[in-house]
């Protein structure tokens, strides 16, 4: 369903696009990849790009991160391919210093902490967010086999998807019929 069309006449003036793609790597660990493209509807004065036309990406960055089963991050590539600024894709090296770090819970306040202000890049920065959660949508299939695997060996496991949402809250219907069990509505 698309959004309702807006009351008041208004003009395009920005587009920012922001894609995450997840994969499954053949040496069982994981690969995520996101990409931010900022592009304007008009021309900008750049102080060391000169002219960026409308049209032409004002930011246009990349990252990919690989990751383990335990979304413990082992690998980083980031790079800069657009930027208003060249000396903007000297921090990328910085984006190294994911490595080590889980993308489990707290992830994001670790990132804001080694690469946050003028330790990075807030485009870059940005996109780790989605990118964490299309891996974590990426690993779903899998997840949902390990998770059923454990319960049929009797282990009482909390569904991980539990409290995470209000669809998924442990008194909604979508639980009453998933996982009776975790059902706490009437």
């Amino acid at each position: 369903m698309p959004l309702p069309p807006p009351n008041i006449k208004r003009k395009h003036v920005h587009t920012r696009t922001i894609t995450c793609k997840g994969f499954e790597r053949t040496d069982g660990t994981w690969e995520v990849e996101g990409w931010i493209t900022d592009v304007k509807t008009y021309g900008v004065d750049s102080s060391e790009r000169i002219h960026v036309p409308a049209g032409e990406p004002m930011h246009g960055m990349g990252m990919r991160l690989t990751v383990d089963d335990n979304l413990q991050v082992s690998d980083v590539i980031a790079i800069q391919d657009y930027s208003p600024y060249r000396i903007c894709h000297t921090i990328t090296p910085n984006f190294r210093k994911l490595i080590g770090l889980s993308l489990k819970k707290g992830f994001r306040k670790s990132v804001r902490k080694l690469l946050g202000g003028t330790k990075g890049c807030v485009h870059l920065v940005d996109i780790l967010g989605p990118m964490a959660t299309t891996l974590f949508q990426s690993q779903t299939k899998q997840r949902s086999k390990q998770f059923e695997k454990a319960r049929s060996l009797g282990e009482q496991l909390k569904p991980p998807v539990l409290n995470t949402c209000h669809a998924w809250s442990s008194n909604s219907s979508v639980v009453k019929k998933s996982f009776p069990d975790f059902y706490t509505g009437k």
